[in-house]
């Protein structure tokens, strides 16, 4: 989940040869710091520029030990750049309704979905995850490379509502944000609350102490394909709550490296590299994000571009692929059987899991069958793949029991 306008992270590709992580710019006179950038420096983290942000991109470990500990155990990502807002009043539905795609209407108290703001034209503005608390408000995390695109658009269209007199408001929240991604996720974090985990499902969120900080909100999702939350913490206790996490044997920091391979395998988009304002959901295989309400009402921006794609075919898709030889990256092409230009990468590394490179990129729609062969052009040379179904590792998403 960051900004159309990237360029390639040198620092990263220095560090480690598995990641296809882009820097995103902001217009930043400065580099902006979590709350938690003096102790990912005195963890030994790897400091790098990250949608306007000093992140860290790996520890001590290696990129490939922090992706297999993350896999085996579970590990503690900072996302604290992600932009959080709230979203009150009484046609704050209807107002978040007039910007992405999703059924927010059908979402019960507590309950978050996937959605997409979309432009006039169908493109895809960025990505987001909305929650409809029990606290009368919607709770939102969008991208932090598109924070200052996001809230502008959102304040753009808060004006609006409010000249024609309808009931909204928004906070931009200062609040950190961690993830705690991995199979052992729920016996950590259950030490620390005091609600029983196996009633908070995958996408559910609950507002509750956390190793008895007040103030928490936990959201039952991630971005690593894992079982995981993201908690939302007061910024003046980040850094407590991340050393009582840590105090478990089980829970290792990981850095942006990791959560790109992760989200890779798991076939999740990463902004600016899969999706952008060029592509439209039915394009990136992400019409399940279009409620079935909304495609009906064709009542979101872009609509009459999108809606009619979801039955005609699109002239192109983003498609899974798996290859062999040198790692396939961000803007190799791919070509056809007999040579011809068919599509480009937007995303790619070599596998942790599964010791063979994944990618996952844009082809013409006569190519994006499952099983397909095609090639792909690295260093010059053209190398055999096959079109393959995401994602490349199962996600282990909790459902309940």
């Amino acid at each position: 989940m960051c900004c159309s306008e990237c360029v390639r992270c040198r620092s990263l590709i220095e560090s480690t040869e598995w990641s296809s992580i882009s820097v995103r710019s902001r217009s930043l006179t400065r580099t902006n710091k979590t709350p938690l950038y003096e102790f990912h420096r005195a963890q030994g983290g790897k400091m790098v520029e990250f949608a306007g942000w000093s992140m860290p991109v790996q520890y001590k470990d290696s990129h490939i030990n922090s992706h297999m500990h993350t896999r085996q155990h579970c590990s503690i990502f900072d996302v604290s750049h992600m932009l959080q807002t709230k979203v009150y009043g009484r046609d704050g539905v209807k107002f978040i309704e007039s910007l992405i795609v999703g059924d927010i209407v059908e979402l019960k108290d507590n309950q978050g979905t996937l959605s997409l703001f979309t432009n006039a034209k169908g493109g895809i503005m960025d990505d987001l995850i909305v929650t409809k608390t029990d606290q009368g408000y919607l709770y939102v995390v969008s991208n932090a490379g598109c924070a200052d695109k996001d809230s502008a658009h959102m304040q753009a269209r808060l004006q609006e509502f409010k000249a024609a007199g309808h009931d909204v408001d928004l906070e931009f929240m200062e609040e950190s944000l961690i993830a705690l991604q991995g199979p052992s996720m729920a016996q950590v974090l259950q030490k620390g609350v005091g609600d029983d985990l196996r009633k908070l499902t995958f996408m559910t969120s609950v507002l509750t102490p956390v190793f008895g900080i007040q103030g928490c909100r936990v959201t039952r999702c991630g971005y690593t394909g894992e079982d995981g939350v993201e908690i939302s913490v007061p910024s003046g206790d980040v850094v407590s709550l991340t050393e009582k996490l840590l105090a478990d044997t089980e829970v290792k920091l990981a850095g942006l490296g990791a959560r790109d391979s992760l989200r890779l395998e798991a076939g999740l988009c990463l902004y600016g590299n899969d999706i952008d304002e060029t592509t439209t959901p039915v394009e990136a295989s992400l019409v399940w994000t279009i409620g079935k309400r909304r495609r009906q009402a064709r009542d979101f921006p872009g609509a009459d571009i999108i809606v009619p794609q979801i039955k005609a075919k699109t002239q192109r898709k983003r498609v899974g692929l798996i290859s062999t030889g040198p790692p396939v990256r961000q803007h190799t092409p791919i070509l056809s059987s007999d040579g011809r230009v068919i599509g480009e990468v937007t995303s790619g590394c070599p596998s942790p899991c599964l010791k063979q490179n994944v990618a996952m990129g844009y082809v013409e729609a006569g190519f994006s069958k499952v099983g397909t062969s095609i090639q792909v052009e690295v260093r010059k040379k053209v190398v055999p793949a096959v079109v393959s179904k995401m994602p490349f590792v199962p996600t282990k998403y909790y459902m309940g029991q």
